[in-house]
């Protein structure tokens, strides 16, 4: 995925890489390589951007727990289509964890700790189950009493409430990503509140969604309506290196044995989705739970697995070239295998991870990004009208209809801010910072 030699078993390469090589495989303490202008300039922006998003949401409410919008037209752009009522005013679980850890990088401990107490609150006061899950969604905005609402909106040509089957489900991925930002924040600003609520995270994800069938691991979660919600039994290399990552962060504590172990059987799943001889990860299982999927592609199951980094598994580093070779959109990414467009978002993934892997990205992928800038100060989650994944949205989806449009989008601006601050989301600690060695 990168546009120079890729990495392979930390090999040395001439000039700055081989001190980057040093730093990383040497543990030498070198210092991290100068950032480009464009970077810097994205450092910036992208976080102006989150925090004119959190005071855009806020509604003169300066302290309360916070939920933001996760695509916002506000103002009718040039080429951008009007957004549906179904994602007016939706705040997507995922997208907020990315805010709240991206605001923590940006120097903003008070703006994130409003998203955390939002996703305590979700944790403690579900509308139905007392059982520690979140929901994929909830309505944006402050949270003034005490609880979030689930998201839906009023159609008065049908004279009804309209909600969305997929907004009030729980995503074992999503569930993670909030345990993730409690991490974050409770590193920076510590609160029993935080450890327990990823404590409860991590139990639901342990109780409601482990599948034993080989390959043992973790599966998608549950989805539909709440009187009739059913498992989904596929597995997902991205979920499950979530949870390997947030468990295993969680188990440092040394209260819980469980999560030592929660974060072993997730990392065993993802090893085994790893082909070794193609060098790229297979995206996870099919509806049984056990066969491979080996055909398809996400592009965030083949970065996260080497930005998150694990000790001892610097050989799926030679994973940047399958990636390049299989998901390059010109300057970018797409998402899916041969994609039909950039997305913005795992194009930021990837600097992220170059960031991480070969300590800097391309000034050519610095510049696409920061291209996608909209007027809100957040950025388009793809240059194009649309983009394709390849995946579908939930179990009763009549085929692939999980699309990008080419709206501001809150995800898209946190993975450029951690990507542009050398953040990383796993671990909450800057890429130089948290610089493992690569023991083959």
């Amino acid at each position: 995925m990168d546009h120079a030699t890729p990495v392979r078993r930390c090999a040395p390469a001439p000039a700055l890489a081989m001190v980057l090589t040093a730093m990383l495989c040497l543990h030498a303490p070198q210092a991290p390589a100068a950032e480009g202008i464009v970077q810097q300039l994205l450092a910036r922006q992208s976080c102006d951007g989150l925090r004119r998003a959190v005071a855009f949401s806020s509604r003169g409410e300066s302290s309360a727990p916070l939920l933001l919008p996760s695509y916002r037209t506000e103002a009718q752009i040039d080429g951008v289509p009007e957004l549906p009522p179904s994602l007016s005013n939706v705040a997507f679980v995922y997208d907020n964890a990315l805010a709240g850890i991206a605001l923590l990088a940006c120097g903003d401990t008070a703006s994130a700790r409003r998203i955390a107490d939002a996703m305590v609150l979700a944790v403690e006061h579900d509308p139905r189950y007392p059982d520690g899950r979140i929901r994929n969604a909830y309505r944006a905005g402050p949270l003034v009493d005490a609880k979030p609402v689930l998201p839906g909106y009023w159609d008065a040509s049908k004279n009804q409430w309209i909600a969305d089957a997929y907004q009030v489900s729980t995503a074992t991925g999503n569930v993670a990503w909030a345990a993730l930002l409690l991490l974050n924040v409770n590193q920076s600003a510590p609160s029993p509140r935080y450890a327990d609520a990823t404590a409860r995270l991590l139990a639901w994800i342990e109780q409601r969604t482990r599948s034993s069938a080989a390959p043992d691991g973790y599966s998608g979660g549950w989805y539909g309506w709440d009187e009739k919600q059913a498992a989904q039994t596929w597995k997902s290399t991205e979920h499950n290196i979530d949870i390997a990552m947030a468990a295993a962060w969680a188990a440092r504590s040394g209260t819980r044995p469980d999560q030592k172990q929660q974060a072993a059987t997730a990392l065993a799943f993802v090893e085994r989705m790893w082909n070794k001889g193609e060098q790229r990860f297979y995206i996870g299982t099919q509806d049984d739970g056990a066969s491979v999927s080996s055909t398809a592609s996400g592009l965030d199951a083949q970065l996260w697995p080497l930005l998150a980094a694990p000790p001892g598994h610097c050989a799926w580093q030679a994973g940047l070239a399958w990636i390049d070779a299989n998901h390059r959109y010109g300057a970018g990414y797409g998402f899916s295998r041969q994609p039909d467009g950039i997305w913005t978002e795992g194009s930021a993934q990837a600097a992220a991870t170059l960031v991480a892997v070969k300590g800097a990205a391309p000034e050519a992928l610095w510049q696409l990004l920061a291209a996608q800038r909209a007027p809100n100060g957040l950025y388009y989650a793809t240059p194009s009208p649309r983009i394709s994944t390849g995946l579908a949205i939930g179990p009763d989806s009549k085929g692939p209809d999980f699309f990008y449009y080419r709206w501001p989008h809150l995800g898209a601006t946190a993975w450029i801010a951690l990507a542009a601050k050398g953040w990383n989301p796993f671990t909450g600690i800057t890429t130089v910072a948290g610089a493992k060695p690569c023991s083959n």
